[in-house]
């Protein structure tokens, strides 16, 4: 992921989406990554001609903003895929599922937690701009806004390095292998719990 995405955002003003929405459960049938941005939230786009995801001067926008609890329901991993196959890197809510977050950032989409009144400021500005634009700087953790005011978010850095470095798990442990073999290696044969719980 870049240190800087400077994006149109895809605004969606709803609480509670939860992940059927996101990819309804008759597009679960690939364990491939690639084509569900074709079906990301289809059951809505479907019904709404203007709903967002619809719209052509959407369609190149990296940012999705929602509200409260986004990503709620089933732990289904392909509504991560689908948003990620339609070009969506980073999602701003005031609150995300659990497992959701988890996903996201396992699959390189970045979950930023915003207070709930500078969400619905977005959404307002938005509106009124046209190619309204937020700048999101992973590497100091600020969203920039287009008047200027920045906001702050909370990161972790174990994923902070894997979305700069753009590496998972497994990657993260393989690129530590030269320290976890100086550890083993100056800790042979010690033991490292209580054995007189046992």
């Amino acid at each position: 992921m870049q240190k800087i995405i400077k994006s149109k955002i895809v605004p969606l003003p709803r609480a509670n989406i939860d992940t059927d929405l996101i990819i309804p459960a008759n597009f679960l049938t690939t364990t491939s990554k690639q084509g569900l941005g074709a079906h990301v939230f289809a059951r809505l786009r479907m019904m709404e001609e203007n709903f967002p995801f619809n719209l052509k001067k959407y369609r190149d926008a990296k940012v999705l903003v929602v509200k409260k609890n986004f990503g709620c329901g089933s732990s289904r991993e392909h509504a991560v895929w689908a948003l990620k196959d339609w070009g969506i890197e980073v999602v701003i809510a005031s609150s995300f599922a659990d497992i959701f977050f988890g996903n996201a950032l396992k699959n390189g989409i970045l979950p930023i937690v915003l207070e709930d009144e500078i969400v619905e400021e977005i959404f307002v500005k938005e509106k009124k701009s046209e190619g309204y634009e937020l700048e999101i700087d992973l590497l100091r953790q600020v969203v920039k806004m287009p008047d200027g005011l920045t906001s702050g978010f909370a990161m972790d850095p174990y994923h902070k390095e894997c979305l700069l470095k753009e590496i998972g798990d497994l990657d993260y442990l393989l690129s530590q292998a030269k320290q976890i073999e100086n550890f083993n290696k100056r800790h042979a044969g010690k033991i490292f719990f209580d054995t007189t719980i046992l």
